[in-house]
């Protein structure tokens, strides 16, 4: 039963709405529009600034250990994150009250509510502790990897939590009831029903990677400059170039790309469904 907007109410929503997408869309078409900036003594727009780009083999670099990071991190935060997630709603005290029944909550929420200002300084001192006194995990990469797990678990746990909060208990009895034991109700019966929870938290775990700058700045070490901080020393060298505009078109090119495959795979799969209903 479909609903009729009046046309007062369209016409407010419609003034709502447009000046979020403007403050959303005009700066990232001024990225676009910077990037192609004329070449040294020249007029009119050009594509200077992306052949200096990809003639400039230190970003090359700086992405390779972007992607290198994201993956590594996203790949074992989805692993621990799916099993922290299990675990706090599989096995919840019963008929918990206060404080315990908002344990799993605590749990998961306060990590991702930390400023990441706080957190990577927390990273960084107890890092610099491990170092000294064993004289193991040196800045660098290897402690990048461990600060993005860190605070990436507790994105993969939530989103598995909550599919898993919703569940029948009553399914886990039944699995037990036709001899399956924990390891394999698990992979028989939680990994299905969570996999869209899985996947969903694995991507976000490569975009919050990607994104990330702060824990990463505080984390790396000689030898370990990330996408995003190749552009914020690039910034602080000579400003906001058009090299850095064209970087940022690509990026924001390839997300869009990405969000339109997905709409129509998506798309494709729910048509699917309902042809088979």
């Amino acid at each position: 039963m479909s609903t009729v907007v009046p046309p007062r109410v369209r016409g407010m929503l419609a003034g709502i709405s447009w000046p979020v997408y403007v403050l959303l869309y005009t700066p990232l078409a001024l990225v676009a529009y910077y990037s192609f900036a004329p070449a040294p003594n020249m007029a009119g727009h050009s594509l200077h600034a992306y052949n200096v780009l990809f003639h400039d083999g230190v970003v090359f670099v700086a992405l390779q250990r972007s992607l290198i990071l994201a993956i590594g991190s996203a790949t074992v935060s989805t692993a621990l994150g799916t099993l922290l997630g299990y675990g706090l709603c599989r096995f919840r005290v019963a008929n918990a009250r206060g404080f315990m029944a908002n344990m799993p909550s605590l749990i998961i929420y306060t990590p991702i509510i930390m400023p990441s200002l706080v957190f990577g300084i927390s990273e960084l001192i107890f890092f610099n502790f491990v170092h000294r006194t064993t004289g193991m995990l040196g800045a660098g990469l290897g402690t990048m990897v461990i600060a993005h797990i860190t605070f990436q678990v507790p994105y993969v746990a939530l989103t598995v939590f909550a599919r898993l909060a919703g569940l029948d208990p009553n399914l886990f009895e039944a699995s037990y009831d036709l001899y399956a034991d924990g390891i394999k109700s698990f992979l028989y019966l939680v990994v299905p029903v969570v996999q869209p929870a899985i996947i969903g938290g694995f991507m976000l775990g490569i975009t919050l990677s990607i994104d990330d700058f702060t824990i990463s700045f505080f984390t790396s070490g000689p030898g370990s400059v990330t996408l995003p901080i190749y552009i914020y020393s690039a910034i602080a060298r000579k400003g906001i170039s058009p090299e850095i505009n064209a970087l940022g078109t690509l990026m924001i090119t390839t997300i869009v790309v990405l969000a339109i495959v997905h709409f129509f795979i998506t798309r494709h799969r729910d048509d699917a469904s309902r042809q088979e209903a």
